[in-house]
């Protein structure tokens, strides 16, 4: 443990080398001027998924929220708490990011959970099942129980995201004045490929990064 924590420090020396002593402009400009990042980037709290490693972003590019599975509940203001509804408020009504994208990844812990729950083994979990039903409708349950296989719950979960994007009214907005961008991304994290989810179209990814990436849209 103490080991995991020393690589941290070590890690943030690192940055600090890297952004305060040998090139500090870009630093200062964010500390004096605050952030303007032109998009903003929904994306698994898997540790093997890292959005800035991913893609090689600087400091200040993108505006991040993490969760289990980069789910996007539906628009519902209430009294209840909202992290990720909340962080695509100030995303879009405050920072005005021109695009969202939703990442996604294969082996994913939380669509797993999902299918478990929707074949029916027991979930000794508090928190995680009621979450997942954001994406139930990505996982319908067929016949003798069987449920899709685990790339097809990934990506159409993605698709369920980006169609709750539309109901919160001030993004439909900015789509309707062609303001802002959608983006469904799915990381093949066995081949390294990036693929780009078609929001219309469920059978299949077009690819956007990865010699073999026709392989990981199968």
């Amino acid at each position: 443990m103490v080991d995991a924590i020393e690589r941290l420090v070590a890690g943030f020396r690192g940055f600090r080398a890297r952004y305060y002593e040998q090139r500090p402009e870009r630093m200062r400009e964010l500390a004096d001027q605050g952030q303007s990042p032109e998009v903003m980037l929904i994306a698994c709290s898997d540790s093997r998924v890292d959005p800035a490693l991913l893609l090689g972003s600087e400091p200040g590019e993108l505006f991040i929220v993490r969760n289990v599975a980069n789910l996007v509940p539906p628009y519902g203001p209430d009294d209840g708490h909202h992290g990720t509804s909340a962080a695509l408020e100030f995303a879009v009504r405050d920072l005005e990011v021109d695009h969202i994208i939703v990442l996604g990844h294969s082996a994913c812990g939380g669509i797993q959970a999902l299918r478990a729950a929707v074949s029916g083994e027991p979930n000794k979990r508090e928190f995680i099942a009621p979450w997942m039903e954001i994406a139930t409708q990505a996982c319908p349950c067929g016949a003798g129980g069987s449920v899709p296989e685990q790339p097809v719950v990934e990506r159409d979960a993605i698709r369920i995201s980006l169609a709750n994007l539309k109901t919160f009214p001030w993004i439909a907005e900015k789509i309707a004045n062609s303001e802002i961008e959608l983006h469904g991304w799915w990381v093949d994290l066995e081949n390294g490929h990036l693929c780009a989810v078609d929001q219309d179209n469920d059978a299949m990814c077009k690819i956007v990064v990865g010699e073999r990436a026709e392989d990981a849209a199968d």
